[in-house]
């Protein structure tokens, strides 16, 4: 079975980030969808498998985060990576325009209030990066977050923040959450033909709204701002994957690929019951074979009884 060459599509940390560089419809060494299904198929099994064990220990929590342009994708890799994951385990939060009492608290509080529990995998789809990209295209929204005199035209504003974000997932991965970011690389073409399909495909309509063309004008610098997230926020302890994302089946399977990978390394195993828990459970044994032995006593004894009369 083909496999993900992870290296490939890790953003080095320190490494300045060129998205002219990184080809949105590169595939690897898989050919077709049909070449990649197989190995999305084990990924998917394996992920199962791997998260009974992940939320039976309750060492650590995973938090994932998707990012990336209108139609890159975000949602499909939901639907079909994590198809074959109990889904009370898993925890799915979008972020969209902040409400008004979001906009009373800083930037990191919506979604901390939204990190997973040990045990748990949490996706975010979109971010606390959309205040490293978003917020950076459109800087009149910095108008509407109650900043402190001068921080929204500060030159160190974009530097400050990285840091912060830097900082704040550190502190996650030091208390146990395993952090994988995700950004779909999609190519302007490609984004076009998302956009035109939603228009003449009926059920795809209500997936369609004007911003999503309005932004489109800000393409380049999108692309700018997603360079400088990437290079800034790359780090050991909380990595960015850029993944191509012209061919949706090619997204699905690396991003897949990488959780499975990055789950098997912690190594985790099921919690072993301590000498309480094993007395307890031989008690719980007794118990069952004891009200077993007795039940199979009283049928047997109904049964002479019928038999005799």
């Amino acid at each position: 079975m083909k496999s993900i060459h992870h290296a490939d599509l890790l953003v080095r940390p320190g490494h300045n980030v060129d998205l002219a560089d990184c080809d949105p419809g590169s595939t690897q060494d898989f050919k077709t969808k049909d070449d990649a299904t197989s190995k999305l198929r084990a990924d998917i099994e394996r992920l199962s498998a791997l998260q009974e064990i992940f939320y039976a220990s309750r060492q650590y929590a995973l938090l994932i985060v998707l990012q990336g342009t209108d139609t890159a994708g975000k949602d499909g890799v939901i639907k079909h990576v994590m198809t074959g994951v109990n889904p009370q385990g898993v925890d799915v939060h979008s972020f969209k325009v902040p409400s008004t009492i979001e906009l009373a608290h800083d930037y990191l509080w919506r979604t901390t209030k939204m990190l997973p529990q040990r045990g748990r995998i949490g996706i975010f789809n979109r971010s606390y990066y959309e205040e490293l990209t978003v917020v950076r295209v459109h800087s009149s929204v910095l108008g509407h977050e109650r900043l402190p005199p001068g921080s929204s035209t500060s030159s160190t504003l974009w530097k400050d923040r990285y840091e912060d974000v830097n900082a704040f997932e550190r502190h996650m991965s030091r208390n146990g959450t395993l952090i994988l970011k995700f950004f779909l690389n999609l190519s302007k073409d490609e984004q076009r033909k998302r956009l035109l399909k939603r228009v003449d495909t009926p059920d795809k309509n209500w997936k369609l709204s004007a911003s999503d063309v309005r932004e489109r004008a800000f393409w380049d610098s999108y692309q700018h701002a997603y360079e400088e997230s990437l290079t800034h926020t790359s780090t050991e302890w909380a990595p960015w994957y850029i993944i191509p994302a012209d061919h949706k089946w090619f997204a699905r399977v690396a991003i897949a690929s990488v959780i499975v990978a990055e789950l098997e390394a912690l190594n985790l195993t099921y919690p072993e019951a301590s000498e309480e828990q094993r007395t307890h459970l031989s008690a719980i044994r007794r118990q069952l074979e004891e009200r077993e032995s007795q039940e199979h006593s009283g049928s047997q004894g109904s049964g002479s009884g019928g038999s005799s009369s």
